[in-house]
């Protein structure tokens, strides 16, 4: 089992941004791919991107890619969102999630392991 733990979330206006980690434990960050979702009041929790276990490939949501990037560090057991360019409708709560399967999962179902969330807010 590993547990995952989110830092990094704030307060920003538009246009800034945003670095946001996920620290693991318990277990080796390269037996997973990994990503975030991110969940928003009274929605979904939506697929934000996503990185295989080498952190040789990634993929983003429509409404992200080309603003947010993610890199992971398997030495150091971490994960890293980078946010930029931010809208206020990029205000939600950012979740890290690890998954066993192969590829980069886009599903929430793909996912056994979730962290806390951490709070990002962009105001205009």
């Amino acid at each position: 089992q590993v547990l995952l733990v989110e830092s990094g979330g704030g307060s920003v206006q538009t246009g800034g941004s945003l670095r946001l980690s996920c620290a693991a434990s318990g277990r080796t960050l390269r037996l997973y791919a990994m990503a975030w979702f991110r969940q928003a009041p009274g929605k979904e929790r939506d697929f934000v991107g996503a990185i295989d276990r080498s952190g040789g490939s990634t993929y983003y949501g429509e409404s992200v890619k080309g603003r947010f990037s993610i890199s992971r560090d398997n030495a150091k057991n971490t994960v890293t969102l980078q946010l930029n360019s931010l809208k206020p409708e990029d205000t939600a709560v950012y979740y890290c999630a690890a998954s066993t399967r192969v590829g980069l999962p886009t599903t929430r179902g793909a996912y056994q392991y979730w962290g806390q969330g951490t709070q990002v807010t962009v105001s205009s």
